[in-house]
């Protein structure tokens, strides 16, 4: 176990990160700008469909749009007050186009719909969420996957909960009520691991992903915006337990399918202890949805195929922005 923790340590350590991208800095864009349709017209190796369903999920602009008088131009991003992750993540594929292209960024967990096309990390699942253009931002936090050293049979009959409950500046209700519905439940071991806020009789210590994973249920409850641990529960023999997501990343958060990629409980919660039994109960069954969930992380893995997608994103947001010229745009028939 103490490789796999050495392992994971690694992954989330972010000195690599910066180090990386600080030197892409130095790289002149007009290289990349002339790699451009390259890269783009790569996307004929991948199944079409498959491009498109995604493509058209995380961009679903559809009718030409002005950008919006606070747009600003790709040139000046790294002007944005917001953490340096999320300029990072952005400038790896905005850097490809023409710095006088303009663009609304949203640098923060964001549950809304902008009035303009903004280039964003989260939105609310569902319809009319058109304005809302999600790209892979926070990657190194969010899409962290895991190698679970244990088999779904070896591990706890046990629901494991660590979290953040109504921290300063972040009131969580929703986490308040499941905590005084199931601290003290015996299929539950739970915790909060914030010392100011909250309720000082549910502090716990902080426990590593890698002791989570002992566990054959873990819960995954939304904060601010998504919930942060999904991808790794996904990822892992264990099985995530939630309610059905109100919001969505690039890791296509509504397009998981209760009880199928996740064990899905009321929004009341009230149902927790009747589905942890059943599932004890008839393992198969939870094996399945483990299953199911593998197979809808293992997408993300192909990482020339996330920077494809990536830079079809942008393009589609320029299109129907109506920044681009015939010269510019590249024909994939993707949408």
């Amino acid at each position: 176990m103490i490789f796999h923790k050495i392992l994971l340590s690694l992954k989330k350590n972010k000195i690599a990160y910066y180090t990386l991208n600080y030197l892409r800095k130095l790289i002149p864009n007009v290289l990349y700008q002339k790699s451009l349709t390259r890269k783009i017209l790569s996307s004929n190796q991948y199944d079409i469909d498959y491009l498109a369903s995604r493509l058209n999920y995380y961009n679903k602009l559809n009718q030409q749009k002005e950008v919006g008088k606070d747009a600003i131009l790709l040139e000046e991003m790294n002007k944005i007050k917001s953490s340096s992750v999320y300029y990072f993540d952005t400038f790896e594929y905005t850097r490809y186009f023409r710095k006088s292209l303009k663009a609304n960024f949203l640098f923060k967990d964001v549950i809304h719909v902008p009035d303009d096309p903004t280039l964003q990390k989260s939105r609310p699942i569902g319809d009319h969420n058109e304005n809302a253009v999600i790209l892979k931002m926070e990657k190194k936090r969010h899409f962290l996957f895991v190698n679970d050293p244990y088999q779904f049979l070896q591990k706890k009959d046990m629901l494991i909960g660590r979290g953040s409950i109504n921290a300063p500046n972040s009131p969580q209700p929703h986490r308040m009520r499941f905590m005084e519905m199931y601290f003290n439940h015996p299929l539950c071991d739970l915790g909060q691991v914030n010392i100011v806020g909250g309720n000082p009789l549910w502090l716990k210590p902080k426990i590593s992903i890698i002791d989570h994973l002992e566990y054959k249920f873990i819960l995954s409850l939304e904060g601010n915006d998504v919930a942060t641990n999904l991808k790794w529960i996904m990822s892992s023999n264990s099985v995530a337990v939630m309610p059905e997501p109100k919001y969505e990343t690039w890791f296509m958060e509504g397009t998981l399918i209760p009880d199928f990629h996740y064990i899905h409980i009321k929004e009341d919660y009230s149902d927790l202890g009747e589905k942890l039994k059943y599932y004890i109960d008839h393992p198969a069954e939870a094996q399945a949805i483990v299953a199911n969930a593998n197979a809808h992380v293992k997408q993300f893995m192909n990482n020339k195929l996330e920077d494809v997608l990536s830079l079809l994103v942008l393009q589609k947001y320029f299109y129907y922005t109506q920044q681009l010229s015939n010269t510019e745009y590249i024909e994939t028939k993707l949408f």
